[in-house]
Parts: C-alpha cells; sequence; structure tokens
C-alpha cells in the first residue's frame, strides 16, 4: 500500500509545496491516508521535500532561486502537449524536473480526467430523450488543435444540433449553475458533441466522460486511443471513423430514428464495466497527492 510504502522511508510527513497559488486541481479526488503536508507558501521553498510546478502558469511563477540538494522538482500539466510543448520536452527537461504528473499514460503521476467515484457516477440510468433535436453541444474555449470548430459547423449544416457553447451558440440554460447544468441537460439528449481542444494520446477528458455518466452517447473527436479508455463495449461513436461531417450526421440522424439501433449504444450501461477501465480507476484509487508522496519517498533527487 501507498501509507506503508511511504512510512518506510519517512519518519515525519513528506512536505509538498505548490508552487502556483492559483491551481487549486492538485488534491484530485482519490482517497489520501499518506503522510503528507501541502503548503502553497513559496517563502517555505526551502523546507519543502518536493515543490510542484503548474506548466501553464510557470512563465508568470517563475522558479525558486535554486534547488536545494535532496529536493524534487515535479512538473504538473493535465492540459494536452499540443497547447503545451513543454509536455513533449520530457527527456530534454529531465535535469530541472525529477517527476511528471499529466494525463499520459507513461507519467510518473497519473492524472487523469476520471477517479474513483467514475465507476458510480457512469452506472446511472439513462434519462428519457425528450429534446426534437437529437445532438447538443458544449464548445466554447477557442483552443482547437482538433479542428473541432469546423467539424461543428459542417455537421449544423447537415443536421440539427442544440449547440450551448459559445461556438454557433443557438440554446442557452436558464438559471445555469455550470457543470451540474451541463450534465442535467445532456441527458435528456441521444447524442452529445464531445470534441477535445487537441488530439492527443491518452488526453481524454471530461468531455468523453460526462455524456457516458448522463446516459448520452458521445461523439467523440480526440485522443486517437480513447477505445481504451472507454468503460463498455459500444459506448462512444468514433467521428473520425467517418469519410465526412455529412456521413457521420446521416448515420446520428438514422440512429436518432430507430430506437432498437440507438439502445445498443445505451446496452453496455446494463452491463459490468469493462476490467481493463476497472483496473485504470484502481490505478488512481489514491489522490494524486498521495501517490506523489510515496515517489517522493522513494525517488533520489538530482542536485541543483
Amino acid at each position: 500500500m501507498v501509507q506503508a510504502r511511504l512510512a518506510a522511508v519517512r519518519d515525519r510527513p513528506v512536505r509538498i509545496l505548490i508552487y502556483q497559488d492559483s491551481w487549486n486541481g492538485m488534491s484530485g479526488t482519490g482517497r489520501c491516508d499518506c503522510a503528507v503536508e501541502v503548503s502553497r507558501d513559496r517563502s517555505q521553498w526551502e523546507a519543502a521535500d518536493a515543490i510542484v510546478f503548474h506548466l501553464p502558469q510557470l512563465r508568470t511563477s517563475g522558479l525558486p532561486p535554486r534547488k536545494r540538494r535532496g529536493q524534487v522538482w515535479v512538473a504538473l500539466c493535465v492540459e494536452s502537449a499540443v497547447h503545451y510543448p513543454l509536455l513533449a520536452s520530457r527527456a530534454q527537461l529531465g535535469g530541472v524536473f525529477n517527476l511528471w504528473m499529466t494525463y499520459q499514460r507513461d507519467a510518473d503521476v497519473w492524472c487523469p480526467y476520471f477517479g474513483p467515484n467514475t465507476p458510480a457516477a457512469l452506472a446511472s440510468e439513462p434519462a428519457e430523450k425528450r429534446e426534437p433535436v437529437p445532438a447538443a453541444a458544449f464548445i466554447s474555449s477557442a483552443w482547437d488543435g482538433s479542428g473541432r470548430a469546423a467539424l461543428l459547423a459542417e455537421l449544423m449544416r447537415h443536421m440539427p444540433v442544440d449547440s450551448y457553447g459559445a461556438l454557433h451558440r443557438n440554446r442557452t440554460i436558464a438559471n445555469d449553475d455550470g457543470a451540474p447544468s451541463k450534465r442535467r441537460t445532456i441527458a435528456r439528449y441521444r447524442f452529445t458533441l464531445a470534441f477535445e481542444n487537441a488530439i492527443d494520446r491518452d488526453y481524454v477528458t471530461e468531455k468523453f466522460f460526462d455524456p457516458l455518466a448522463a446516459g448520452s452517447v458521445p461523439v467523440y473527436l480526440g485522443a486517437p486511443n480513447a477505445e481504451a479508455f472507454a468503460p463498455g463495449n459500444d459506448c462512444f461513436i468514433d467521428a473520425t471513423h467517418y469519410p465526412s461531417p455529412r456521413a457521420l450526421a446521416e448515420h446520428l440522424l438514422a440512429l436518432a430514428a430507430d430506437e432498437a439501433a440507438y439502445a445498443r449504444y445505451l446496452r453496455w450501461k446494463t452491463e459490468p464495466l469493462r476490467p481493463s477501465f476497472l483496473a485504470m480507476v484502481e490505478e488512481v484509487r489514491h489522490s494524486a497527492l498521495c501517490r506523489l508522496a510515496s515517489l517522493v519517498g522513494l525517488t533520489p533527487a538530482r542536485s541543483a
């Protein structure tokens, strides 16, 4: 167990400094039962066993004056390497950062967009599809390394889509309370256009998992290995498997008109989750902080 491994190498809590005060996603949703002290006080940088640097904020926050001997520096980023090329330079930056915390499967501390509570969320029953329009879209960010803006525009030429995001908005949510409103809304639609902002291996975000939990079939554009993250068989539609947006639209419209054919994409909800997916969930049963603390206790740091 993480806690036992940590206790074997430390007689006090591991001290972790999160260097960027404005980023609050470090703790994750997993269990944390290890001995760890977390600080956001940069003035305490010398006392930290490990310092976590959020790469998207590195330009504005800078680095401490030096790396204390025996200290571990950790690079954290859950945004795609397409938008943050530093992630593609892990080998070259090995002299600066000892450990990497990313969405990439080969990271030292894996930080995927699901956690130990995801299986329970996926078990929810699909709601009645009350919307006459077959698909919903929530795309607002201007980041577009996937071609999703063009795909959405072309799909809307060939089929009805209710677009709630800033891109091609034609519907709004009354009393919008953020993510809960989004999940309640997409649950009413047969399909959700789940388009990532980048095409990048392992970069499978909440855009994929939210519709699955809500009981709406994701029409997915994103990671080429998304199938490896699927919790069940035939649970999503890969937009890249169609020769054109028009062909994809025709397929979605045909499914929307055929209840039996559409039901095949929700059958996974009545079956056990894939063992491969449950094995990945088990990997992140402990929080990212807890897993990091364990590695800090075991990892010899390079001196500056």
